[in-house]
């Protein structure tokens, strides 16, 4: 299948990816343009999905920014890898449940290349290291185009995190591939390029 790989070195406001995500919907639909896969970074900020609850904001001098994806309160900052997609699941299968699984299965082997060993859970969907949260994932679906998509904690600041229960979770209960490896942190994005690809082309 036809996919467009983008890797963005720079860092790219929440708004203006959400803003490309949601055209890009339009033209995967239309057939204008193929899916997408999109690596890159965001600047520190806070963001609700439908699931979300006032309970979980546990300071009132963070702006939050509702969307439209799946999930509860979360945040991304620099060091924090985002692995945005636009997936066409009418020639996928029509099935959430399969693309959840292939998204966990990318974010494993890619934590695999680092001697961790990530773990999904269909309760708390997500990719755990040892009990701690590692990676989310978040997905909208538009006429069976899916959008929106994960991020991986890799050297972010987690101490950003204790300003909400990320995910309806305790904020203790967060980690990054900088804590849980003893490995060299390098070739990030070719290898979260690697995992992705293998699993969605």
């Amino acid at each position: 299948m036809s996919i467009e790989f983008k890797i963005s070195t720079k860092p790219v406001e929440y708004p203006k990816a959400l803003r490309l995500l949601e055209n890009r919907v339009n033209d995967v639909l239309n057939q204008k343009k193929p899916e997408l896969i999109w690596i890159l970074e965001h600047p520190l900020i806070y963001t609700s999905g439908v699931r979300a609850s006032k309970q979980d904001i546990l300071s009132d001098k963070i702006k939050i920014i509702s969307t439209n994806r799946g999930g509860k309160i979360t945040l991304h900052n620099k060091g924090q890898k985002i692995i945005y997609f636009v997936l066409n699941l009418n020639n996928r299968g029509k099935n959430i449940r399969t693309l959840i699984t292939k998204v966990e299965n990318a974010i494993i082997k890619f934590l695999k290349l680092y001697n961790v060993q990530g773990k999904a859970d269909r309760q708390n969907i997500g990719i755990w290291v040892k009990g701690n949260k590692i990676s989310a994932i978040g997905v909208r679906v538009k006429k069976w185009i899916a959008y929106h998509g994960c991020s991986i904690n890799i050297d972010n600041n987690l101490a950003d995190y204790k300003k909400i229960n990320p995910c309806g979770l305790d904020n203790n209960k967060i980690t990054s591939l900088e804590k849980v490896t003893t490995l060299k942190i390098k070739s990030i994005n070719k290898n979260l390029k690697d995992c992705f690809l293998k699993e969605f082309i």
